[in-house]
């Protein structure tokens, strides 16, 4: 059991190191910014830099978070290129300076972190629903990468796994779950999407 969950963390850590590069690497290549959902991007940010927060306060064990500084890393990489291709990479410094001045902001009061904690799921959900919202509005997943949210659905099975321990509250358990299951279809709906497109190609 022990070795699994090794695995588990390890595989999990190096898949999060690389898990926007794909959806990155899909921005460049296409120039383009289409099918992102700018609102989910910088929803998804903030979850993950509350759920971040969170548990470097409360002194959690390294492992349970460490992908974390790595995501966030690469969102604000993928926010400055939506940005630029969008014609003016300039309007995303308000977005990252409201970013370093949140993580002081959230320990100012315990009670805040904990608040922002237990709407950290919503947040994160409504990042999905967000994108999925744009998917079905514009019926085409544009420079979307599957294989990004592929790995993203596999990041959340992986993190279930390692925090079934009886350490980790409900809150935290519940929010991997949920995003498990949005992941998966975000990603069924990108790649429906594209078979949809091809074939009318």
């Amino acid at each position: 059991m022990e070795t699994l969950l090794w695995l588990c963390n390890w595989s999990t850590l190096v898949v999060c190191a690389a898990l926007k590069l794909p959806q990155i690497s899909a921005v460049l290549g296409a120039r383009s910014s289409r099918g992102i959902s700018l609102p989910s991007l910088l929803l998804e940010l903030a979850g993950f830099l509350v759920f971040l927060r969170y548990q470097c306060y409360y002194e959690y064990p390294l492992l349970t978070y460490l992908e974390f500084p790595i995501l966030i890393a690469q969102d604000l990489i993928l926010l400055l290129c939506v940005f630029h291709f969008n014609g003016d990479v300039r309007r995303a410094v308000p977005y990252i300076i409201i970013c370093v001045s949140a993580w002081f902001i959230l320990t100012l009061q315990q009670w805040i972190l904990d608040l922002a904690m237990n709407l950290c799921t919503f947040i994160s959900a409504a990042s999905k629903f967000a994108q999925l919202q744009y998917l079905w509005k514009s019926r085409d997943s544009g420079a979307m990468s599957a294989l990004t949210w592929t790995l993203a659905s596999y990041t959340c099975a992986g993190k279930n796994t390692t925090l079934i321990d009886g350490v980790s509250p409900i809150s935290v358990l519940t929010r991997f779950v949920i995003m498990l299951a949005l992941n998966i279809w975000i990603t069924a709906t990108i790649l429906h999407y594209r078979k949809t497109n091809i074939k009318s190609e």
